[in-house]
């Protein structure tokens, strides 16, 4: 049985991410595609048993004026034809809304979400968050619940936190893959963004990964045991 994972990353990825990094320890082949550079995605119907698309500066809406956004979200598409686990992780989970006909737009009164944020289950959640309560995030959209998903997060700020549409495909407007180094990168390359109201600030942030980061990645490591076991 095939090993390999593919990985979709965007031009701000670094592949210094805590998930590619368990599924490396687990012994999983790592397939990254970077359409921006050119990479071809795989066929879905391929050898490849999951695939996560990662987050990026992009918004998903964007893909009439940047045409690689139009392939991933056509194959995006035909990934879920074949019922394989998906996972995406903020822009990754706002283009899995979309294909699946919601609304990504930003929040109407201008706000984001940047540093250690508080969420919620819903009461269909069925211990989805297995207790976590504050997780990473920057992003500056959001996305409508699709037609047919079960949302299992919710939050203040951006209500639609985390949903899953069949057995095996996920969207989450949070970060549970990042790291100190990407978070570091983050503040650097994009600190104009820390002016908004709502995005803490770089000493808070570092003192609240200190504090919640240890949580979101026992929660990442339990969620994606699981989510590779479904069929």
């Amino acid at each position: 049985m095939s090993r390999t994972v593919i990985l979709v990353e965007h031009p701000t990825g670094g592949r210094d991410d805590r998930a590619s990094a368990l599924l490396e320890r687990w012994g999983y082949r790592l397939h990254w595609v970077c359409p921006y550079h050119g990479d071809s995605l795989p066929d879905p119907k391929g050898e490849a048993v999951a695939a996560i698309v990662y987050g990026g500066a992009e918004s998903a809406n964007d893909d009439r004026e940047k045409p690689y956004l139009r392939t991933e979200l056509d194959w995006i598409e035909r990934w879920l034809d074949t019922g394989k686990p998906y996972l995406g992780l903020c822009l990754g989970a706002q283009m899995l809304a979309r294909v699946l006909g919601a609304r990504v737009r930003p929040h109407p009164q201008g706000h984001y979400e940047i540093g250690y944020v508080p969420i919620r289950p819903t009461p269909q959640a069925n211990g989805f968050l297995h207790g976590l309560e504050r997780v990473y995030h920057w992003h500056t959209e959001g996305f409508d619940m699709p037609t047919g998903a079960e949302r299992l997060a919710e939050g203040e700020i951006f209500p639609n936190q985390a949903f899953r549409y069949g057995a095996a495909a996920y969207g989450l407007q949070f970060h549970p893959e990042v790291t100190r180094a990407m978070m570091t990168r983050w503040m650097d390359s994009a600190a104009h963004m820390l002016d908004n109201p709502n995005a803490h600030p770089r000493e808070r942030q570092l003192a609240d990964a200190a504090v919640h980061e240890p949580a979101m990645a026992r929660w990442l490591e339990r969620f994606l045991r699981a989510w590779l076991a479904r069929p």
